[in-house]
């Protein structure tokens, strides 16, 4: 690792470091991206790094937004998008910082985020993003059936197949599921995994569900069946004792 990995844009803004400085805040930052997924605590531990080296870059405020988002540390990941937006006057995080309003308990903020006119700034994955968030929040409130039809959008309706469909697909597929529309549900889980060609969402898990099937581990079904065997081996070794002590 170089440090060269990082994205075209964030390294020409680490030239404003010295060049040493700038290496070193960048290993920190492919750190961050290669184990947000997998190791949320210790990708924020490399953003921590990268933050005391560079707190005035808005690409590291950005990371350590999104490192803390990833960790759960919603306070701390709001703090750090409010940071990084000032710095570039961009509202591409206002999605994700209307969430972190959610996870902060603050249904209701997110709500009110929604349809501020930062929105409006927003490309079309921001405003699906931002869509899928005041769902969650109405959710979150208990409006379920306004839930619903939050999501009721031509996004949602186009058969055309984006980044986001399938997340969009599902989260409607959940919505309908929790007030009692069963039917339709199971038929926006299996659009939902139609365009799930990368994985991200466990839409083939609920259809499963939905339909009764039950998955069994092979290495289960092997355990339990050398526990039989040996169970039946010990059973044949009392019986010769039996015989013997006759």
């Amino acid at each position: 690792m170089t440090g060269e990995e990082i994205d075209k844009a964030v390294r020409q803004e680490l030239q404003s470091l010295p060049k040493t400085l700038a290496e070193d805040v960048a290993k920190n930052l492919v750190m961050v991206a290669r184990l947000l997924d997998e190791d949320p605590e210790q990708a924020y531990g490399y953003s921590q790094v990268a933050l005391r080296l560079a707190s005035r870059v808005a690409a590291v405020r950005e990371a350590a937004g999104f490192a803390a988002y990833g960790a759960g540390k919603y306070g701390e990941a709001l703090k750090e998008f409010r940071a990084a937006r000032r710095m570039t006057g961009s509202a591409e995080l206002w999605p994700v910082m209307a969430d972190c309003e959610r996870g902060l308990g603050r249904p209701e903020k997110a709500l009110a985020m929604a349809g501020e006119p930062e929105v409006q700034k927003l490309d079309r994955a921001g405003q699906v993003e931002m869509r899928l968030v005041a769902a969650g929040a109405r959710r979150d409130m208990g409006q379920t059936e306004a839930a619903v039809v939050t999501l009721q959008s031509p996004e949602l309706a186009s058969s055309a197949v984006h980044p986001w469909t399938a997340r969009l697909r599902y989260a409607y597929a959940d919505a309908l599921l929790e007030v009692g529309r069963e039917g339709e549900a199971r038929d926006w889980f299996a659009r939902a995994l139609e365009a799930d060609q990368a994985g991200t969402t466990d839409a083939s898990d609920r259809l499963a569900e939905l339909d009764g099937v039950q998955f069994t581990d092979a290495l289960d079904e092997d355990e339990d069946a050398d526990q039989d065997t040996d169970g039946a081996a010990g059973d044949a070794e009392s019986g010769k004792g039996s015989e013997k002590a006759e």
